[in-house]
């Protein structure tokens, strides 16, 4: 399952994630992992989760972040939910209709290793393309 958050600066998002990220820790019997760009997240989130920081890897598109992902995955099939905080700023990329192709890439990994992700990206609900709208 992909489930995304969005919204404009300033909507409440890393907010909403932060709570969904501390919630899962404590539902969840396998791990928590919450990727984000920055160590701002370092204090909000339970320290049950993993907190990566994203600019400590050569994150720089969506190829490159799906690739982080299995790498992540194959180091603990433990993992059962997986938080991105800011789509475009992890892959320095804003294009609806790439961000649209790595969700439904993310889905089918989410099938396939029955791993839960939950992203947000930054950015008007209006834009949101058709095929974005089912992962809301």
């Amino acid at each position: 399952m992909v489930k995304l958050i969005i919204g404009g600066t300033g909507s409440g998002k890393t907010k909403e994630l932060i709570d969904q990220v501390n919630t899962a820790v404590q539902e969840e019997k396998g791990s928590v992992v919450c990727i984000s760009r920055g160590n701002k997240l370092t204090f909000d989130i339970s320290h049950d989760a993993r907190l990566i920081d994203a600019t400590d890897y050569p994150i720089k598109d969506y190829a490159s972040l799906l690739g982080f992902l299995c790498g992540i995955h194959a180091g603990n099939y433990d993992i059962t939910r997986v938080f991105i905080d800011g789509l475009y700023k992890i892959t320095g990329i804003k294009d609806v209709a790439k961000a649209e192709e790595f969700l439904n890439m993310l889905d089918k990994f989410s099938a396939q290793h029955s791993v839960n992700f939950t992203v947000s990206l930054s950015e008007e609900p209006s834009a949101a393309t058709e095929g974005m709208k089912r992962f809301l």
